[in-house]
């Protein structure tokens, strides 16, 4: 069980480290007849592409993809898609003094102690960069839901202890934040960079909102909708808690409280989050994901080695500040992944 593959029907497997020549992914039960093209997919990249603004970690990477197979004239085959992404700015050299060191708040003890070996460049296998390769994924499930009316949408919540006081849509493309208030976002701006200053890094939360998914979805038990929904968003290596609905906030509500009344027009609240025993309910699903702070940071840290000794670090380098904004497509990407593959479970079922 490599861990390396998620979906039943709609299967997404990502390959390749943050230093390596490319990473790709591989999307086999994707129906034929789709239509999708490279830039499709490159125009999801370019949300999470690096390097983009000042707020971001300078690491360029122009992030095209290259459709391999599963293609052709435009239009899926009903065979596996294979994608792939080269790496073209990498500076591995800056990780040679890591090597025989453990960075505080990343995988390396973890990765050392599962393989007996890790890759200590950018952090291999565990590094952020894997999450190009799910954005590439999510493009492609985006043709499923968009067959069935589904929407994604995700935007920064919070950041940094700075918490959005209004949606105004139209704002969430108009700032390096996909924060959708304006005032929000540039108190943002300035938080990132008094904090950038100081050496450290901040964490925040992610909120999306799916619209237009049908009831029925999901499935009873362990293959509840909201209970992969969770497994999905976990998954991203700097999310630490996933909420759904009313979230924690439910733990201090009464029944009568959290409880959405049915009305002939349909819910009168949506505490649940679009989700009532493990399946939707046709409201909007609301997903929230609390995210760390990135653990690179310059100030000066304890740790050890690989032989037990204890060691001082500080880590320079190119490194975001925050996991978010370069978070805020990848979780999307996890919540269309899923969604398509329930709803082709659907399709199987019925």
């Amino acid at each position: 069980m490599s861990g390396n593959t998620f979906g039943k029907v709609f299967r997404l497997t990502t390959w390749g480290e943050s230093h390596g020549p490319a990473l790709g992914a591989v999307i086999d039960g994707c129906p034929p007849r789709l239509p999708l093209t490279a830039a499709d997919i490159d125009l999801e990249l370019a949300r999470r592409r690096p390097g983009t603004s000042i707020h971001t970690t300078q690491r360029r990477e122009p992030d095209k993809v290259e459709i391999l197979s599963g293609v052709f004239q435009g239009q899926t085959t009903g065979t596996p898609i294979s994608l792939i992404i080269y790496n073209q700015d990498v500076k591995s050299e800056a990780y040679e003094p890591l090597k025989e060191i453990f960075r505080p708040g990343h995988g390396d003890f973890t990765y050392q102690a599962k393989y007996g070996i890790r890759d200590h460049r950018g952090g291999g296998r565990a590094s952020a960069r894997e999450t190009a390769a799910r954005v590439a994924g999510g493009a492609v499930a985006q043709k499923i839901l968009d067959a069935v009316g589904i929407t994604v949408l995700a935007y920064t919540l919070e950041l940094g202890g700075v918490r959005v006081r209004q949606l105004a849509w139209e704002y969430l493309r108009e700032n390096p934040f996909f924060c959708p208030d304006p005032e929000a976002a540039t108190i943002m701006a300035a938080r990132v960079q008094a904090i950038k200053k100081q050496g450290d890094s901040l964490g925040g939360i992610v909120e999306v909102r799916v619209q237009g998914c049908p009831a029925g979805l999901g499935e009873p038990v362990f293959d509840k909708l909201d209970a992969v929904l969770a497994q999905a968003v976990m998954s991203i290596g700097a999310v630490k808690g996933v909420e759904i609905g009313s979230g924690f906030d439910a733990a201090g509500l009464t029944g009568a409280q959290h409880n959405d009344p049915l009305t002939p027009t349909g819910f009168a609240s949506n505490n649940a989050g679009g989700i009532l025993a493990g399946i939707s309910n046709g409201d909007e699903i609301i997903i929230r994901a609390a995210v760390k702070p990135i653990p690179s940071i310059a100030q000066t840290q304890q740790t050890i080695d690989r032989q037990g000794r204890p060691q001082t670090i500080s880590i320079g380098g190119r490194h975001d500040i925050s996991a978010i904004p370069r978070i805020v497509p990848v979780v999307a990407a996890m919540v269309k992944l899923t969604l398509a593959d329930f709803v082709l479970r659907q399709k199987a079922a019925a």
